[in-house]
């Protein structure tokens, strides 16, 4: 970038403020971003000045109701309760705008910007690394007294250089701006975006003791030779659609009995309740997609190990090789998987509804490793930075 923008304050300090709501996903984000956000903007922006970058968060549940707009205002509040001259909120709420997911709102009058993660993709943090140094300057240039260096909209330079961000979505006179992504590609990346934030490796660990319950119905179907004999006569056809009502009724049922689906009302609007199923949904489908991958390679070691081949051949009355014993696994895993489910109702609520994509358990113990400092998830608490 060049030329040096003008701060609000003091202009050999400029102070950055980032705000992670909810505090999680957004603040492991926040706190990576914040170890080397001072340097990515001395030298992308201006190395004339001091850069000092404060972390904080946000409400434990945002807002839901009035979009953007209403995040912004929180967002500037704040930024005057703190002093800072400039704020960015990164949050994982997906926005929207004439129906195309907001990558970027910025608000020169406010002095702030928010960033919703999921509509980033996947590589989240490389692309806040990208987008928020020009986020600062445009801030910084929009709050300049005179307005210089507006007409060169350093935000318009990020279209086609992040892969998230479409086009610019109009700027008013007080310099109100908006980048978007495409309608398809853009949605396409936030849903995955989405998915990356609800973390699905948390919604795994937290479904352990349904995975102990299927490995101990899976041990009690390898004894019975009737199993066996229905491993040989099932077609993969037939057993691929054991497999899918298996694993689909154990999302149906994670969700139905921990109340995992979002209602709209209440201050969510559909869409958002829509996008939130979708979140919810997609991280249970690779949640239980993986225990069930594991699930069937330990079924396999198991049978392997359990069951001599001769024994076997006794009941399918053939050649018994190294395909037969997969396929006896194949229909063990996809039955004990219905049985898994008792053993869902033995987890602990709160772990089985952090898979939900709206829900915010209390902070305590369940934020991202950013340090016991970062606890602190009340909107009104001082900095972390």
């Amino acid at each position: 970038m060049t030329g040096n923008p003008e701060p609000v304050g003091d202009s050999s300090v400029i102070v950055v403020g980032l705000i992670a709501t909810p505090p999680d996903h957004p603040a492991w984000v926040a706190q990576r971003l914040a170890e080397e956000l001072a340097d990515l903007l001395g030298r992308q922006v201006d190395d004339q000045v001091r850069w000092e970058v404060r972390t904080g968060w946000g409400s434990v549940a945002p807002r839901r109701d009035g979009g953007v707009e209403a995040l912004l205002d929180d967002v500037a509040r704040r930024r005057e309760q703190e002093v800072w001259d400039v704020a960015i909120c990164l949050t994982d709420l997906p926005l929207h705008a004439q129906r195309v997911p907001i990558v970027v709102r910025t608000s020169a009058r406010r002095h702030v910007a928010v960033v919703s993660l999921p509509a980033l993709g996947l590589r989240q943090l490389t692309a806040v690394r990208a987008v928020v140094p020009d986020l600062v300057e445009e801030l910084l240039r929009g709050s300049s007294e005179d307005g210089e260096g507006l007409e060169k909209e350093p935000l318009r330079q990020l279209v086609g250089v992040v892969a998230a961000i479409h086009r610019v979505l109009g700027q008013g006179d007080d310099g109100e701006m908006g980048l978007v992504a495409s309608r398809i590609g853009g949605g396409l990346r936030l849903v995955i975006g989405m998915v990356r934030a609800n973390r699905p490796g948390r919604a795994l660990l937290g479904l352990s003791k349904l995975l102990v319950a299927a490995f101990g119905t899976a041990a009690f179907a390898l004894t019975t030779n009737t199993i066996w004999q229905m491993s040989n006569a099932l077609s993969p056809l037939r057993l691929t659609v054991i497999m899918v009502l298996g694993v689909g009724s154990l999302i149906a049922w994670l969700i139905v009995a921990h109340d995992l689906w979002e209602k709209p009302g209440n201050g969510t609007p559909p869409e958002l309740a829509r996008l939130f199923n979708i979140g919810t949904v997609l991280t249970l489908c690779l949640a239980t997609a993986v225990s069930y991958a594991v699930l069937f390679v330990g079924t396999a070691v198991a049978a392997l190990l359990l069951i001599r081949p001769s024994v076997l051949a006794q009941s399918v009355n053939g050649r018994i090789g190294l395909p037969d014993y997969l396929t006896l696994a194949w229909i063990v895993s996809s039955l004990a998987t219905v049985g898994g489910a008792i053993g869902s109702g033995l987890e602990d609520e709160e772990t089985v509804r952090a898979a939900a994509y709206g829900y915010h358990p209390d902070p305590g113990g369940w934020l991202d490793e950013t340090g016991s400092a970062d606890k602190r998830a009340d909107v009104g608490l001082p900095d972390a930075g």
